[in-house]
């Protein structure tokens, strides 16, 4: 299992390091320009069990290079001011801003290796990895960059559907959307021979990966290997959140359950974590 925006704050930092401890949490993704990066480092070289990989922000974050080496993509402050659809149109179609982008994501990744850390996988914060353009990027970086696993979100909505139908108009869209993505993530990424995993689960419950959820969706994954990312934040006072109030603290209550643990043996799942493969989060074991 993953926990998404290590780096964001100490609160998010000591929830993934207690998720990973106490919990199912195997691997971690870095926001390298995040207010508590550093300390996400340094945690992560003493627990050497975490694999980490980058989560790659070109949206709601801040940037590696100045706002005068990218100045299309950020504000004055060095932080990308847009959502994920007017950025991604603007990464689309506009020809300087696709050069910035270009640079923003090597920046990001070398600031990533200096750290001296294994590069697990990547991902990007809002799925922006997952752009046409940004994924090219990625594709034609990896070989130098030693990009291995890269993630592409798939589900099953009905059986999504079935366990939860809140916000259900808005999964169906998002299915339709990341479905398209995936499609087009595979064949890009199979041409340059990095992984993924077979099934992604978190896009669809996005801020409600809760008990309750992972012992739903455990018994119901078939493939052998799956990925499922989380957000736990442990909300320290005066600290940003990264997600909707309490969700955090329900996510790294739900990955540190020991209800969910038992589910994750019973389902002949092994917990994954090796950075060389795609096996992300949960893998088959021998006796499955």
């Amino acid at each position: 299992m993953t926990a998404d925006d290590f780096g964001f704050s100490h609160g998010v930092n000591h929830a993934i390091l207690r998720a990973h401890q106490e919990g199912i949490v195997t691997h971690a993704s870095l926001m390298v320009t995040g207010d508590a990066a550093a300390e996400a480092v340094a945690l992560a070289k003493a627990n050497p069990g975490l694999s980490v990989g980058l989560h790659l922000v070109l949206v709601s974050g801040r940037s590696a290079l100045s706002p005068s080496e990218i100045p299309d993509l950020v504000d004055r402050n060095g932080r990308f001011p847009w959502g994920p659809v007017r950025s991604g149109l603007r990464y689309q179609f506009g020809r300087s801003a696709r050069a910035q982008v270009r640079r923003e994501i090597r920046a990001q990744l070398e600031r990533f290796l200096r750290t001296g850390l294994p590069l697990a996988h990547v991902d990007g914060h809002l799925h922006m990895h997952l752009h046409p353009f940004v994924l090219s990027c990625l594709a034609e970086m990896a070989g130098e960059l030693g990009i291995r696993t890269v993630r592409l979100p798939l589900e099953e909505l009905g059986a999504n559907l079935a366990f939860d139908r809140r916000s259900a108009a808005r999964k169906v869209v998002w299915h339709w959307i990341f479905g398209r993505l995936r499609r087009h993530g595979e064949r890009r990424l199979r041409s340059v021979g990095i992984a993924f995993a077979d099934r992604v689960y978190g896009l669809l419950q996005t801020g409600r990966v809760t008990e309750e959820y992972l012992l739903d969706l455990l018994p119901r994954i078939r493939v052998s290997v799956a990925e499922i990312y989380c957000h736990p934040d442990a909300s320290l006072p005066g600290e940003a959140r990264n997600g909707p109030p309490r969700a955090g603290l329900r996510e790294l209550e739900a990955v540190t359950s020991r209800r969910v643990r038992e589910a994750v043996e019973a389902c002949g799942f092994a917990l994954a974590g090796d950075p060389g493969t795609a096996s992300r989060g949960l893998a088959r074991s021998a006796r499955s």
